[in-house]
């Protein structure tokens, strides 16, 4: 696949998987710290310094982050993940992807007493330029777990409630990881968090048909 060029302000899909399709989350705290670098690693600062300068008196203060990225969107699933992201600095969606890919391989491999590499080589890219296609692809990317439905069983809105590991439930007002994503673009499209829920239950009125389709277009099959 041809890596678009990023310019400031463009929409991309991201996505990735694990080498070999092998899960690149084998329990909730794989998750959880992948998230947590989705917050800490977007920013121009290294990361070693954690954006923190020391005052006069001695004492850490954090300085505001000076972001690389927007995150719109993300949804993990064990062997892969999906980002929604739109560019705010020069590079900032290669740099991001570089110090969020590099991140999570050092940790996994360390927990986990791994080498080598951990995703399918570089990250997957596709510009988006229709507002149609943003909402697609919010919806497309909120309903991957319920691909899990299949092998755990339940019902798909039990799915979508209890489903942590996305922005679905920061997008329909359950506070759930809500410093990680920009929301205010695509909810303003929607015209709020509850027009989107409304959305959603429409969707999930056709929802073996949609299934199916999601299912059609998974990365990992």
């Amino acid at each position: 696949m041809k890596r678009p060029i990023f310019t400031e302000d463009c929409f991309c899909h991201i996505y990735n998987r694990g080498t070999e399709k092998r899960n690149i989350f084998m329990e909730d705290g794989d998750y959880v710290r992948f998230i947590h670098y989705l917050f800490e690693l977007n920013n121009k600062e290294n990361c070693y310094n954690l954006g923190r300068t020391l005052t006069k008196s001695g004492s850490f203060q954090q300085k505001p982050r000076e972001l690389l990225v927007e995150i719109l969107a993300f949804a993990l699933m064990p062997n892969h993940y999906h980002l929604i992201l739109r560019q705010k600095a020069e590079n900032g969606i290669p740099i991001f992807m570089q110090k969020l890919g590099t991140g999570h391989t050092m940790f996994f491999n360390t927990k986990y007493k791994r080498s080598g590499s951990l995703f399918q080589g570089k990250f997957k890219a596709i510009p988006i330029d229709k507002d149609e296609y943003l909402i697609h692809l919010l919806n497309y990317i909120h309903f991957n777990p319920l691909k899990l439905k299949e092998h755990e069983g339940g019902s798909t809105s039990f799915i979508l409630g209890k489903y942590k590991w996305s922005s679905f439930l920061d997008y329909i007002g359950e506070k759930n990881f809500p410093s990680v994503t920009s929301r205010e673009f695509l909810l303003n499209i929607f015209g709020s968090e509850e027009k989107y829920k409304r959305s959603v239950e429409e969707w999930l009125k056709e929802k073996d048909k949609n299934i199916s389709l999601i299912r059609n277009l998974t990365l990992e099959d």
